[in-house]
């Protein structure tokens, strides 16, 4: 039972990742990406009962606060305050993207599976969703042109780092708040940059952005 449910979760919050490729609208990303650290908390809350920790609770409340809630909401309001244009473009066919993405993934179980084969089977498997998650929230940064879309990929590479954390016991509990804090801090600092981009090009197309460096020159 505890093998199983962590599979169908650590897969869901893959499934949830492979998705934001698949999205152009901002709205619609949001909500993936809020729906992908629902389901991490889960995991974080199961992870503690099967390992029998306190601290992956404490993981699990600090996702649902922090990547469920708060970041969201923040997310949604930049997206209102500063009007930004719902659709995102894409540096490739969104079709060609998740091409890329499969293949990502079979590339992270190449690399985990066979490099990890003495150890045990929930954290090998939970290794490789890891590492897929990752990887296609670094693909989803490369491919989006908007800044916000950009936070989201890096978001959801995080929530891979912590799908790892938690899956690998005796993992200390500092280690899994220093890297939620360093998200936190990371989004703050993320957030001040959008809005003095924003005051100095009056948009967050970073396509656009380019285009008045190449005219400046």
């Amino acid at each position: 039972m505890i093998y199983p449910l962590a599979h169908l979760l650590g897969g869901l919050v893959l499934l949830c990742a492979f998705s934001l490729l698949s999205q152009r609208r901002l709205a619609a990303m949001i909500s993936i990406y809020q729906l992908e650290a629902l389901i991490l908390s889960a995991a974080a809350a199961w992870q503690g009962y099967a390992q029998h920790e306190l601290s992956l609770y404490l993981t699990a409340a600090i996702t649902l606060v922090i990547k469920a809630g708060i970041a969201p909401i923040v997310l949604r309001r930049i997206v209102h305050n500063f009007n930004l244009i719902r659709a995102v473009e894409t540096a490739m066919p969104v079709g060609v993207s998740m091409i890329l993405g499969v293949g990502l993934i079979g590339v992270a179980v190449l690399v985990v599976l066979p490099t990890t084969i003495n150890s045990v089977g929930l954290t090998r498997e939970d290794l490789a969703i890891s590492l897929s998650v990752v990887l296609l929230g670094l693909l989803v940064m490369t491919t989006r042109r908007n800044a916000v879309s950009q936070v989201i990929g890096f978001l959801s590479t995080e929530n891979g780092l912590v799908l790892a954390a938690i899956g690998m016991p005796g993992m200390p509990f500092v280690a899994e708040l220093s890297v939620a804090l360093l998200v936190l801090l990371a989004f703050m600092v993320v957030g001040v940059f959008l809005l003095r981009i924003r005051e100095h090009f009056d948009t967050l197309d970073l396509s656009g952005i380019e285009e008045i460096e190449r005219r400046g020159r």
